[in-house]
């Protein structure tokens, strides 16, 4: 079953489009790890919280996917610049534009 995962986090003022980099640097890795969809959002209105929407083979692909060196060292690079507030909501993906079973 497509697992669908869609998250926030917000940063400390002056560093979203440093995280945005890095989210966005390591998203062609992810497809190898089973990563149908990948898209890092921010909004205009808001200059320090970043949305992610994803969409992978399975729930064990995704954890597996933290595992990865590169997307531990991602991780590690990230944490500094954000605040520690982060939402996140698992959701079963049905089908849309963008996404083909």
């Amino acid at each position: 079953m497509p697992y669908g995962y869609i998250g926030s986090m917000k940063t400390r003022p002056g560093h979203r489009d440093a995280v945005v980099d890095l989210l966005v640097s390591g998203a062609d890795g992810l497809r190898a790890a089973g990563c149908h969809l990948y898209v890092v959002s921010v909004s205009d209105a808001d200059d320090v919280t970043i949305w992610v929407s994803e969409v992978w083979l399975s729930k064990e692909k995704h954890d597996a996917s933290l595992q990865l060196p590169e997307v531990k060292a991602a991780i590690g690079k990230a944490m500094p610049m954000l605040t520690g507030e982060f939402t996140s909501q698992e959701v079963t993906v049905v089908g849309g534009l963008g996404y083909e079973r």
